[in-house]
């Protein structure tokens, strides 16, 4: 039953994600009303991701060395600040057309990375196919695209917003009982 929630919560999230790709027109006839639709569909596909997730077997399918600990948080640090860069207009979201996505695909990545089990398996290769289908998707729907000019301050906030978040992720996973540091 877990397996079963796990994907479903992950058909659900892609599907959410890529609804409007696949059937614009559908989507905008749905107008306004349409986000809290996606909402209540992503908000879902989450619970669903946990549920699946924590209530799988611990089922190995390969087991990581530990030097994979550094790459993985290495590998963090970089998303993180792909996502902060994003939301501030610092470097490199003016240079390349997906940060969060790449993010995304590099928080993935990482996870892959220190985790061999068959759930992390799903749930991080999963949410990496879903990346890598929306850069797709998103490039063939649009495929121009104009690299926004850098902001004025943005490295600065992008660093302080890079820092709060790795240690808030990095908190999160120590009270999950998860210490994502090599001991």
């Amino acid at each position: 039953m877990p397996f079963l929630l796990l994907v479903l919560g992950l058909a659900l999230w892609v599907l959410a994600h890529i609804f409007k790709r696949i059937a614009p027109g559908a989507r905008a006839r749905m107008g306004e009303k349409g986000k809290g639709a996606v909402a209540i569909a992503l908000f879902a596909s989450l619970v669903l991701i946990v549920l699946g997730y924590r209530g799988m077997d611990f089922i190995i399918v390969w087991s990581p060395p530990a030097f994979m600990f550094h790459i993985n948080n290495t590998l963090m640090l970089i998303a993180v600040w792909l996502f902060a860069a994003s939301g501030t207009g610092a470097w490199p979201a003016t240079k390349i057309r997906h940060p969060q996505l790449t993010a995304v695909k590099t928080w993935a990545v990482a996870h892959l990375l220190v985790n061999g089990d068959l759930a992390s398996v799903i749930l991080f290769g999963g949410l990496l196919g879903w990346a890598v289908l929306e850069v797709v998707l998103i490039n063939r729907a649009e495929p121009d695209w104009t690299p926004p000019e850098p902001k004025p301050g943005a490295v600065l906030k992008a660093v302080v917003g890079t820092v709060v978040v790795f240690a808030s992720i990095a908190l999160v996973h120590w009270l999950l009982g998860r210490w994502p540091f090599p001991v």
